[in-house]
């Protein structure tokens, strides 16, 4: 949706889509979503893909290293400005603010204090579809990891939990929408726990076939 909000301002021109993979993994860090689904979304928008490669357990001086130096490439090509999704979290505002200073970049938060409730009414309204890969189990039960996030699913969310969520009570990758040149096939495979968070493994459907 931030990408989105982007690409409906004519003085704005997005030039890349920029995403942690998990070195060993070969997943996107945190989500679990693998390289190739990544690759099929990216292509899916019409926009490149610059894959930043961190280790497990990554530390943040290790982490902003690896950030600074693709953005490098970036800046080079005269590149200012870096958006992010987030909508409510002071601190990690600050803290991305703070890191690209260093480069004498600045951040940019399309979504920044919108209702997070009629935001997920909107994600819906404007035809957006994605599915929850990433749940965690202190905040949400299992059986949210795989399931789509339609009316059903916010409809069925605790009232502690963000219906973006904003806190990390659930990652999603999003598979269709108005910014889509057509929808990703997969499907779902098995749901595994790893150290309290849930993931729903999202299997590519390979031409011609079906789920």
């Amino acid at each position: 949706m931030a990408l989105h909000a982007l690409q409906q301002d004519a003085a704005v021109r997005v030039v890349g889509l920029l995403t942690t993979v998990t070195e060993g993994y070969e997943r996107i860090s945190m989500h679990g979503v693998r390289r190739e689904l990544l690759a099929r979304q990216a292509d899916a928008l019409g926009l490149p893909l610059h894959e930043v490669r961190i280790p497990p357990q990554c530390v943040n001086p290790v982490y902003e290293a690896r950030m600074q130096e693709a953005l490098h490439v970036y800046y080079e090509q005269g590149v200012r400005r870096v958006a992010f999704g987030d909508i409510f979290l002071e601190e990690l505002r600050s803290y991305r603010e703070r890191n690209l200073a260093l480069m004498e970049m600045q951040a940019v938060f399309p979504l920044w204090k919108r209702d997070t409730r009629l935001l997920a009414r909107e994600f819906l309204d404007k035809g957006f579809r994605a599915v929850a890969v990433c749940v965690d189990g202190k905040v949400l039960d299992r059986s949210f990891a795989g399931r789509p996030l339609d009316a059903a699913f916010f409809g069925d969310l605790p009232p502690h939990a963000d219906p973006c969520g904003e806190n990390g009570e659930f990652h999603t990758f999003v598979f269709d929408g108005p910014n889509f040149r057509s929808p990703i096939a997969f499907h779902t495979g098995e749901v595994v726990e790893r150290e309290s968070f849930y993931f729903c493994d999202l299997l590519p459907e390979k031409k011609g076939e079906r789920p």
